[in-house]
């Protein structure tokens, strides 16, 4: 049987009509287990990053929005405007997403259960789930971890449309929003993650439906409508917000950027310029390792007949990875989420038959493995535990520096509405300023600077912030210089405001 054959049959055989529904315990405690491991490690104390100030700020109606670059799109900013209505305070965001996320993990590796029954969806969202950077970004406001819930909907959505018997509306419908959802919230990985869905569905001789093709194509249009609509309207066209946000990316071009994706697995979040060390063995060993294991479980299951399960998440996880680690310089742990949801899928399967055959006949020598696999495993949620820790001591000290400068920013007398300039957009969300005049189309930096700023206060509180050793705004002499106090966090730091302003 040929693999295609093989998708085939397993897509027709698995989770056919009559079949008894799978448990759902199994699946709702991965979830909780999530979900409490943000509440205890992630969300406490927890102010908006440098990128999430840039998001919530656009629905949120206490602080003026921050410019709003050509990559960016602008779904994730839906997740935070029900917060937004009642409150800025960060604390609620984190708990209110932190819940969410947890639902999501349950309704995306829901979706497979009746393809794989009940443990093995189960086992991958727990994989998923206890991967340090899964629980990082689980509570904030950013859009890698919710295109990776997509993403694992669409592929389950599929097989279950192009299974032996016709495909029922609620699942197409399901396919189509797992479709717009991620190219909502981040118009490219939308577009890559159709492009194999939609080669599956022409490869696979018994797949080719059009209503299931339909779905595709329909929930990315309606994903893009928005994105193409913004793309007229500020940036002057499609052509036109691709080259503007190909220049904020540094230039889309065919670049090797394994080297650097390895170097973030550990962080830092940001890996730009991607100068920093490599990660300790122990640290990275879980990178390459779900790797090999995915391919192991995508041959096991291929052996096994049931490739559909197993060859399609990886072939969306490929698609899913070529812009972050071909066609960029840099990179970001949480780049790569929407390919470690995916492959979660077949290394589960794997596990969970490597689990069976143990069960079928304890031998001394399937103890040993089921011994060994159990201390790599607790082994692996140990390294995962403790970079978790490290890189959210490391987020709250800079976020918190945040908070701090701007605490001290009002306490200088500038309040709003106001514009604070410098490159300082989360401290000028946090103080209630705005952090920008003009937006340039080819920067994804929020800041004021020039004539501009000297013009903005003659109608508004204007100040410009410098940090330790800064030069004096040479645009604006005859500014007096207020240095900043309150806490050690701003030593250093200053803000230069017009004369007269008391």
């Amino acid at each position: 049987m040929t693999v295609a054959g093989s998708l085939a049959y397993r897509a027709a055989s698995v989770g056919a009509p009559g079949v008894r529904r799978p448990n759902r315990w199994p699946l709702i405690a991965a979830a909780l287990c999530y979900t409490l491991a943000q509440l205890l490690l992630a969300a406490p104390g927890h102010p908006l990053a440098w990128d999430e100030s840039i998001y919530f700020s656009q629905v949120d109606p206490r602080a003026p929005a921050a410019w709003f670059s050509a990559p960016r799109s602008r779904g994730v900013t839906l997740l935070g405007a029900p917060v937004a209505l009642f409150t800025s305070d960060p604390a609620v965001l984190r708990v209110f997403l932190t819940v969410l996320s947890g639902l999501a993990l349950y309704a995306a590796f829901a979706v497979w259960r009746p393809l794989l029954g009940a443990w093995t969806p189960a086992v991958a969202a727990l994989l998923f789930g206890t991967l340090w950077v899964s629980v990082e970004y689980g509570p904030q406001i950013m859009p890698n971890l919710w295109v990776a819930f997509g993403a694992v909907a669409a592929a389950g959505f599929l097989l279950r449309a192009v299974r032996g018997e016709r495909a029922g509306a609620p699942v197409l419908a399901g396919l189509a929003f797992s479709v717009a959802w991620p190219t909502l919230v981040r118009a490219p990985d939308g577009a890559w993650l159709a492009l194999p869905l939609l080669v599956a569905v022409a490869v696979v001789r018994p797949w080719r439906r059009w209503r299931v093709a339909a779905a595709v194509v329909a929930g990315a249009l309606a994903g893009l409508a928005e994105w193409v609509v913004e793309a007229y309207v500020r940036f002057g066209g499609v052509t036109e917000r691709l080259a503007d946000s190909s220049a904020i990316e540094g230039g889309m071009r065919w670049s090797w950027n394994l080297a650097n994706a390895l170097r973030s697995v550990d962080g830092p979040l940001l890996c730009r310029p991607c100068d920093t060390r490599y990660p300790a063995p122990v640290d990275a060993a879980w990178w390459p390792a779900l790797a090999v294991l995915a391919v192991v479980g995508t041959v096991v299951a291929v052996r096994a007949g049931r490739a559909a399960t197993a060859v399609l998440p990886v072939a969306c996880a490929v698609s899913l990875s070529v812009p972050y680690l071909f066609l960029i310089s840099y990179s970001a742990p949480r780049f790569l989420l929407p390919a470690y949801a995916l492959l979660a899928l077949p290394v589960a399967a794997l596990l969970t038959s490597g689990a069976a055959w143990v069960r079928a006949g304890r031998t001394p020598v399937r103890l040993a493995a089921a011994v060994v696999a159990v201390a790599l495993l607790a082994g692996h949620g140990w390294v995962q535990e403790r970079i978790l820790h490290r890189q959210i001591a490391s987020a709250k000290r800079n976020t918190g520096e945040y908070r701090a400068l701007a605490e001290a920013v009002r306490r200088a007398g500038v309040r709003p509405p106001c514009l604070l300039a410098g490159d300082t957009q989360p401290i000028a969300y946090q103080a209630g300023c705005a952090s920008t005049v003009t937006g340039n189309p080819r920067s994804d930096a929020s800041a004021a600077s020039g004539p501009e700023v000297v013009r903005a206060a003659e109608h508004e509180a204007v100040a410009v912030l410098v940090p330790p050793g800064g030069p004096a705004p040479g645009y604006a002499p005859g500014w007096r210089r207020r240095a900043l106090t309150g806490s050690p966090v701003v030593a250093g730091w200053s803000v230069y405001v017009p004369p007269g302003r008391r």
